[in-house]
């Protein structure tokens, strides 16, 4: 269980101090001449000093030793991390994975740093405007090793064991079913409790928001208060020259060492932390007389680009709910769409495709490529008797969509060896229904 303390709220205005040093926050002023404790202030700012009010975003910790007490960075291991998009030809094909494989224990030690796997993207991290879509495989915890990175967000979907996962603003334990963000610049260290997997959305230059709710009113979808943010949790732990800080800067990787644990903030305040959320308290709209309401109705989470109402990426699920739209063919309809969509599973079987689509796998369906229900659904959809019923009892997919067009790695298509070679033969069973000289369709008996 998570026994851990939090601070509930999106986007709030926080402080947190850890009980053992009382009074740790500067009374009056962010940046006293000398700090309570003899601590060190310092600032991580999330946007520009000159953004306005409401997207102005920075939290002043107040640390043991400042973050700037490191060896210089040297490039490091890269692994599968890669944000060059030209690596293989463009594949405009329906793409599925199969359950990507998580290296044994007993075989090979992996870290999450060390299991990221980059599959997909899109963008240019330089003048940050762009999306990365990364798995990560892992089965040991990552020890005196931590991570930052400053391209972007990170927005991580356990979908096999749990994470618990250190940072300068406290301790979170993420769950599958659970997600957290860890915002640019943050430093975090992943424990691990078993062979581990997951999805990864990462987005450039913007974040995270919570969507508009327009006609829908001031309730709804995912509510400010489930979002959890962790309370100030410190450790005054020397590692003499044995600490290793890794950055992922302009899609490399780099590494430094320090003599000391990051995690050195005894107390700190702001708007820009870490946070979590757990997709069961997702207040689920739905059509409720007939077709479908489009799917951006299940968005938790969306990163703006600068056109009014289009994304550089939103998080959908497709969680547990009620069908009761009359005259309708209920699952997913056929769609092609100018936005790419990957899609994930974090358990149970998705309504649309129940075989062949598993946890662990994915699906990208690329700008203006068709997709839909495969043929046994379809049928099965078009004789059912519609009656209330519930959909995706014990299932928990999601979607990272995108406007931008995104180009998938070589380790997507070659070096995982999990590419479904045979996912478009799940549509070749369709059949044509047309009857030219009767315009009445054939419902269910």
């Amino acid at each position: 269980m998570d026994t851990l303390k939090y601070i509930s709220g999106f986007g709030n205005e926080c402080v947190s101090e850890d009980p053992r040093c009382p009074g740790a926050l500067p009374e009056g002023q962010n940046n006293p001449q000398v700090c309570p404790y003899n601590l060190y202030a310092e600032q991580l700012s999330g946007s520009a000093f000159t953004c306005p009010r409401s997207t102005n975003k920075r939290s002043w910790l107040y640390r043991i030793l400042p973050s700037v007490s490191h060896k210089p960075f040297e490039s490091t291991e890269q692994g599968h991390v890669t944000n060059n998009w030209d690596e293989v030809d463009p594949d405009p094909n329906q793409l599925r994975w199969k359950p990507f494989e998580i290296p044994k224990a007993s075989q090979k030690k992996v870290d999450f740093v060390s299991g990221l796997h980059t599959l997909c993207g899109a963008g240019d991290i330089r003048s940050n405007n762009g999306l990365a879509v990364h798995i990560f495989l892992c089965n040991t915890s990552m020890g005196d090793r931590c991570f930052y990175n400053s391209d972007g967000d990170f927005l991580i979907v356990p979908q096999k064991g749990k994470l618990l996962i250190y940072t300068e603003f406290g301790k979170m334990m993420v769950q599958p079913n659970e997600i957290c963000v860890i915002q640019r610049g943050m430093r975090f260290s992943v424990d691990v409790f078993e062979e581990t997997r997951g999805y990864i959305l990462e987005v450039y230059g913007v974040h995270f928001e919570l969507p508009d709710l327009g006609p829908i009113g001031a309730n709804g979808l995912a509510n400010p208060r489930d979002f959890l943010i962790p309370v100030a949790w410190y450790e005054d732990r020397q590692v003499p020259g044995g600490y290793t800080v890794i950055n992922k800067y302009q899609g490399k990787l780099f590494a430094a060492k320090q003599n000391v644990s990051p995690f050195n903030v005894v107390a700190w305040h702001g708007n820009y932390t870490p946070y979590k959320y757990n997709l069961e308290n997702f207040m689920v709209i739905n059509a409720v007389a007939y077709d479908h309401a489009d799917p951006s109705i299940f968005t938790v989470l969306t990163a703006k680009s600068l056109r009014p109402g289009v994304a550089i990426a939103d998080f959908v699920i497709f969680p547990p709910r009620w069908g009761v739209a009359d005259k309708t063919f209920r699952p997913p309809y056929y769609h092609r769409n100018c936005m790419s969509e990957f899609m994930g599973l974090i358990k149970g079987h998705y309504e649309a495709k129940e075989g062949g689509f598993l946890p662990g796998g994915g699906s990208l369906h690329s700008t203006m490529t068709p997709h839909g229900p495969d043929a046994e659904c379809f049928e099965k959809a078009s004789k059912a008797k519609l009656v209330p019923e519930r959909i995706a009892d014990g299932t928990m997919a999601f979607m990272f969509e995108s406007s931008l067009s995104m180009a998938v790695t070589k380790w997507g298509l070659k070096t995982s060896h999990c590419l479904d070679d045979n996912y478009y033969k799940c549509w070749e069973p369709l059949k044509s229904h047309f009857t030219p000289n009767s315009r009445s369709p054939a419902g269910p008996k």
